[in-house]
């Protein structure tokens, strides 16, 4: 079973939703997960905010973690996170946030810096990924993946 076949199976089988905010993938963790029969069941909604003015308006994230931590952090991914899990009302949020490249990198957040956020109830776990900058589709398609792993786990830990 393909990873967001488990995914969906193991949502319902909890009965849990989901909602995904997302950022350098592009909708593309989205888009995964509704690819799959039977995700209305659990997929709640998902959100492209790829400007910093839609993490401020949509995600509520407040301005001043963008200009003091940038939107590349993980306090924004983290305020991302926990903010969709209020506007969404689900159990399960995913956040990501990250330089997909080819530009836009610097020595402190180079190019493959991705920030994937996972709050299931009242945990959450923000991970930081180092992508090898081998062109945008492929960090997006590794922060997909890495998502969607992270995901099984969690919500499989999850009781």
């Amino acid at each position: 079973m393909s990873l967001n076949k488990k995914i969906i199976f193991l949502l319902k089988r909890k009965k849990f939703r989901l909602a995904i905010a997302e950022s350098c993938t592009g909708g593309i963790l989205s888009g995964s997960i509704t690819s799959v029969s039977g995700s209305s069941k659990v997929f709640s909604m998902g959100l492209v905010t790829y400007s910093n003015q839609a993490k401020i308006s949509i995600l509520k994230v407040p301005k001043r973690i963008i200009e003091k931590f940038g939107a590349v952090s993980v306090q924004c991914c983290l305020a991302m996170v926990n903010n969709l899990s209020k506007i969404s009302n689900s159990k399960v949020c995913v956040s990501i946030t990250g330089i997909a490249g080819p530009k836009g990198g610097s020595k402190q957040k180079p190019v493959g810096l991705v920030y994937i956020g996972i709050k299931i109830g009242k945990k959450v776990m923000i991970n930081k990924c180092n992508f090898k900058n081998k062109g945008r589709i492929f960090i997006q398609k590794q922060t997909v993946k890495k998502s969607l792993n992270l995901l099984a786990q969690l919500i499989k830990r999850d009781s």
